[in-house]
């Protein structure tokens, strides 16, 4: 005999499953430097002002269109930290999953750094390159392959390389690609940088800003920045609640939230399909 399940069970199990969203929630995949700005800032000013659930997932921005492209994890909204994440996730050979996305603010990487660190004194007289290829400096960044802050840091290195006339240098600084005494995911390397785990890290201003992080901008010459974007994936559970959040994201209120937590807003930009925009979404 076939039973059926329950509406409690169903919810239940709903609760239980892995990466199975909840449509009473607006389900937000963003990228984790944002997690400050997101789970204090947006997220609950969102809520406030349009009676919605804001519930959010953070991480590499390449990991979470793996996951959403190999259908690991369910949301409603995607923001990503480089625009050319999203081209993992369009066209018919990558699910449809995005039609369209709206470019709505950037972040310089930056090199932040523990006070206490030995290290942090020298940050400030010396040229920061030197000072990363000291003798026991431990260094923290995402993976490249992963995040697109990681992929910036490697560029970043390559760069200052050529700028600085230095031969060398990016392998001196990182080692490999993928070096395990430095690659950390996105979500904790913040904490490991206050607890003193390791001494430096490369960060987007929006996150030393955010939490107060000292930091060493990077000159011109060598300056690189994330862009995030944001768009609403094909098999939304509530694609009314997800315009409503893109919505607030680009409102002047939502801007606001985004420059208290650090992060340059620009003028918002579309790729893509603009048809396919809902029209709850104002573009400002």
């Amino acid at each position: 005999m076939i039973r059926r399940a329950t509406p409690l069970l169903a919810a239940a199990a709903m609760l239980l499953t892995p990466g199975l969203a909840s449509a009473a929630d607006v389900n937000v995949m963003y990228a984790g430097s944002l997690v400050n700005l997101m789970e204090h800032g947006v997220g609950p000013a969102f809520d406030k002002a349009s009676g919605e659930t804001f519930k959010g997932f953070g991480g590499g921005s390449n990991g979470l269109a793996n996951q959403i492209k190999g259908k690991l994890r369910r949301a409603d909204v995607f923001i990503s930290a480089n625009p050319k994440v999203n081209d993992m996730l369009t066209g018919g050979a990558n699910g449809d999953w995005v039609n369209w996305y709206v470019t709505f603010a950037q972040s310089p990487l930056v090199i932040g750094y523990s006070p206490t660190s030995k290290f942090a004194a020298e940050l400030k007289t010396k040229p920061w390159y030197e000072v990363l290829r000291e003798p026991g400096i431990k260094i923290g960044r995402t993976d490249a392959k992963l995040d697109p802050k990681g992929a910036l840091t490697v560029q970043l290195m390559d760069k200052a390389e050529q700028v600085y006339h230095q031969p060398g240098l990016a392998k001196a600084v990182l080692g490999t690609p993928d070096n395990p005494d430095q690659v950390r995911p996105e979500e904790n390397l913040v904490g490991r940088l206050q607890s003193g785990q390791i001494d430096i890290g490369f960060f987007y201003s929006t996150e030393t800003s955010d939490l107060k992080i000292p930091a060493i901008p990077l000159p011109p010459e060598v300056a690189l920045s994330a862009v995030y974007t944001v768009t609403i994936l094909r098999d939304a559970a509530d694609p009314a609640g997800a315009a409503k959040f893109v919505d607030y994201l680009l409102s002047a209120p939502g801007k606001a939230v985004m420059q208290e937590h650090g992060l340059d807003v620009v003028a918002p930009t579309v790729t893509g399909d603009a048809t396919k925009i809902p029209a709850a979404i104002h573009l400002k």
